[in-house]
């Protein structure tokens, strides 16, 4: 309806391009525009001023001889004043940012090993980019952004690297776990020692009560039973103790018991046999 009234209406963020008898004549911006078609004057086509992506996925092999596969995203557009020379002197876009982006990846991914490219990614976009941004200025169009968004490696050597990383991971942990294995160890031996050394001293405590409480003892059953010495009060401490000592074997169902000799009369050699061996250690000493 618009070209039977030699009008027409170009949208925002797009220009349109005029020829008058096949010529190039004029670029038109978003409007209203009379075209007198009658003159010769005819619209031969839109252009678009927004931002366009493309992603471009390029096989290619590294340093270390592991085929990649980089994937690169190339955000560009169309420039107003060079609208003529984007509409005009490039006929696939897509095609020619796909061949520069291939040229750029293939020359220099397979000058670095694998784990460099993964490190280099950004100074790989920034050459893809600066490539781009000359070739395509002579076209109309600006690149606005290139950004490498993945590497993907062979299955196989995605796999491999997967496994080196967990076992890398496994070996940390065995480590740590040695460690805290050592120091418990050591904790658990600090604890025994500990109370080894307490136990002794408990034990060294209640000889030494034993040994004042006998002393009493004699001292006093010598002053309140006249005519007895320190040597008879020790007989017979030492008949009480070897009864007793017989009556706990008794006792015990399940004990290890050594048999001496266990009638009355051996009593006075048992106690003889004891002092006797006080009598050669205090003398050693």
């Amino acid at each position: 309806m618009g070209n039977l009234f030699c009008c027409v209406q170009v949208d925002q963020s797009t220009v349109a391009v005029k020829e008058r008898f096949g010529k190039f004549d004029d670029v038109l911006q978003p409007g209203c525009h009379c075209l007198p078609w009658i003159l010769g004057s005819r619209l031969v086509g839109h252009l678009s001023l927004r931002v366009q992506q493309l992603d471009v996925r390029c096989e290619t092999k590294t340093k270390d001889n592991v085929f990649v596969t980089v994937v690169a995203s190339v955000q560009y557009r169309a420039l107003a004043n060079q609208a003529s020379d984007t509409f005009y002197k490039l006929s696939n876009t897509e095609g020619q940012i796909q061949a520069y982006v291939f040229d750029v990846i293939r020359a220099s991914v397979p000058r670095l090993d694998l784990d460099d490219v993964f490190e280099q990614k950004n100074e790989i976009a920034k050459a893809v980019e600066g490539e781009l941004e000359k070739a395509m200025s002579t076209y109309g169009y600006e690149i606005v952004q290139t950004l490498i968004v993945d590497i993907e490696p062979d299955v196989h050597v995605k796999r491999a690297m997967n496994e080196i990383n967990a076992a890398a991971r496994l070996r940390v942990a065995a480590n740590e776990k040695a460690e805290a294995g050592k120091i418990l160890q050591i904790k658990r031996a600090e604890g025994e020692a500990e109370s080894k050394y307490l136990a002794g001293l408990g034990i060294a405590r209640q000889r030494q009560a034993i040994v004042d409480g006998l002393r009493d003892s004699v001292l006093g059953f010598s002053e309140n039973v006249p005519g007895t010495s320190a040597k008879d009060v020790m007989d017979m401490v030492l008949v009480t103790q070897y009864f007793d000592t017989m009556k706990d074997i008794g006792a015990a169902s399940k004990s290890s018991a050594v048999f001496i000799p266990h009638g009355p009369g051996a009593v006075r050699d048992v106690a003889s046999q004891i002092r006797e061996g006080l009598l050669q250690a205090s003398s050693v000493s």
